[in-house]
């Protein structure tokens, strides 16, 4: 296995710091000698403390977008889309937990440029996937009755709070997570006629002994 890089040990002690201290408490100098490193090499990677935060959010928002905009362009269907969708967020909390932990906690002391960089990722997101489910609704996939936004953002709220309870030696992989996540949204979201298309057998869970 490849030796880590400065930033990745910086970034990996930072998120454990930040995680257990809060963001103000933890300084730079905690940062260098927990990682091992020096304050030259932090600065040679991040302008700032408020960067290194930057750049830990951004990370796995970015991951989850190229995601989402993988699933958009590899299938036709609505159903599709959202299945892929759901399942690539759940799998993140494999590689991002403690990113996603972070942002939850540490959010609001990022600096108003970096904060708005942040949020027009997230709107990118949400704007992402309103245009499936209203797609969906329109092919009729998915059912009339049920609102746009608020689908859209259940699926969000269901999933974004796996952060507070995943954990990596827990009875459930995070592919099984994902499998159950997404066959409680599709078996929610799609029609009686959708949920009988075999070709969308796969999103649902097979019998198994829990």
């Amino acid at each position: 296995m490849p030796a880590k890089s400065t930033k990745q040990r910086i970034t990996e002690a930072a998120l454990q710091l930040f995680e257990e201290y809060g963001f103000h408490a933890v300084t730079v100098d905690t940062i260098v000698q927990n990682s091992g490193t020096s304050k030259g090499g932090f600065y040679h990677n991040f302008k700032s403390k408020d960067e290194l935060l930057y750049t830990i959010h951004e990370s796995f928002i970015t991951y989850i977008i190229d995601k989402a905009y993988e699933a958009h362009t590899s299938y036709s269907t609505p159903a599709e889309q959202l299945y892929e969708t759901v399942h690539s967020f759940v799998r993140m909390f494999e590689v991002y937990q403690a990113h996603v932990t972070v942002f939850y906690q540490e959010s609001l002391y990022l600096s108003p440029v970096y904060f708005d960089s942040i949020k027009k990722k997230r709107d990118r997101y949400k704007d992402m996937m309103f245009s499936v489910v209203k797609e969906g609704k329109r092919r009729g996939e998915f059912r009339e009755e049920l609102p746009i936004p608020i689908m859209s953002m259940a699926i969000f709220g269901m999933i974004n709070w796996t952060y507070k309870w995943y954990k990596t030696d827990g009875d459930y992989a995070v592919r099984e997570i994902a499998d159950i996540y997404a066959d409680l949204i599709m078996q929610s979201v799609l029609t009686e006629e959708a949920r009988n298309n075999p070709e969308y057998q796969r999103f649902f869970l097979r019998s198994r002994v829990t």
